[in-house]
């Protein structure tokens, strides 16, 4: 069964990492861009920037968008859905995280209501969607990095070329960082593949390293020296006492992965292996940007 080609989209989130990889890709395809923020934007001749928050956000402008993708809280977005006008929409694709799952059996109490946030979210907008006949999907993103935009690499990296030290903590969990603009070539998969709607699916990179190689990796991107600071085993122990920290440096051990069985069969997505760019490390914008373009996991 061949589906027509989206020709208009809506973003929310589009200022996260996977907002600005999707934004160039789906202009340079042709597909009519409107993106939500909750920050003014300056012009953009591709690109309609809206401002506005979910679940309050603007009404009644979007009669002619085919397709949404939303990075933001799926909950508030599911809440926003039931009352939008969209008389056009015909399928939504949006992000939730591996965490539903990683962190459904954290020690941390914090963690464990986020797990349960994103699957409620995720069942609130499979509601909302199948009460208005709207094709559904969502992703589950393991750790994303890329574009200098994630809250756990970038930080580390940025602080290392700051003090020129790198810590480096033991770890023998397994990671699969994907790329943002892997995701986003997901995204727009999903828009077009009609046998994966209605489904829930991980996404994770293309290749699984250890976290003591995840982060040696990181730090051999560098532009600069660092001194590898390796932290013993102890200490990390000690440190667990620490409430923050305890859910981060408890799961180092642990495998923190995604099967891309189901990205590679219904989406045909294969997300490349983990090879950090330095530029995004160095940059306060996104390194896709200039060529057009979640705390340890």
């Amino acid at each position: 069964m061949s589906v027509p080609a989206v020709q208009s989209m809506l973003v929310f989130g589009a200022s996260s990492q996977i907002g600005y990889c999707l934004l160039p890709m789906s202009c340079d395809q042709g597909i009519r861009t409107s993106a939500v923020s909750r920050a003014a934007h300056d012009h953009d001749d591709r690109v309609r920037w809206l401002q506005g928050s979910l679940p309050d956000t603007l009404r009644d402008e979007f009669a002619d968008i085919e397709a949404i993708a939303c990075f933001a809280p799926l909950d508030a977005f599911a809440t926003w859905l039931q009352r939008a006008n969209l008389p056009s929409l015909r399928c939504v694709v949006a992000t939730s995280s591996m965490s539903a799952e990683s962190k459904r059996e954290s020690p941390v109490a914090d963690e464990r209501a986020i797990a349960q946030r994103l699957r409620d979210g995720e069942q609130a907008l499979a509601r909302a969607c199948e009460a208005r006949d709207i094709a559904w999907t969502v992703l589950r993103p393991t750790l994303i990095y890329g574009v200098g935009r994630d809250r756990s690499l970038t930080p580390l990296a940025r602080r290392a070329m700051r003090t020129r030290v790198f810590p480096l903590p033991p770890g023998r969990g397994l990671r699969q960082p994907v790329h943002a603009q892997d995701v986003a070539e997901a995204v727009i998969a999903a828009m077009r593949a009609p046998q994966a709607a209605g489904h829930v699916i991980p996404i994770g990179g293309g290749e699984r390293l250890d976290a003591r190689e995840m982060f040696a990796r990181v730090r051999a991107s560098l532009p600069h020296r660092t001194l590898p600071l390796r932290l013993p085993r102890f200490a990390v122990r000690a440190t667990m006492a620490v409430p923050a920290l305890c859910g981060p440096l408890s799961r180092l051990d642990r495998d923190l992965v995604a099967d891309n069985g189901e990205l590679e069969r219904l989406l045909g997505v294969r997300p490349r292996g983990f090879h950090p760019d330095a530029s995004a490390w160095r940059s306060n914008e996104p390194a896709a940007s200039r060529e057009h373009a979640n705390a340890i996991a």
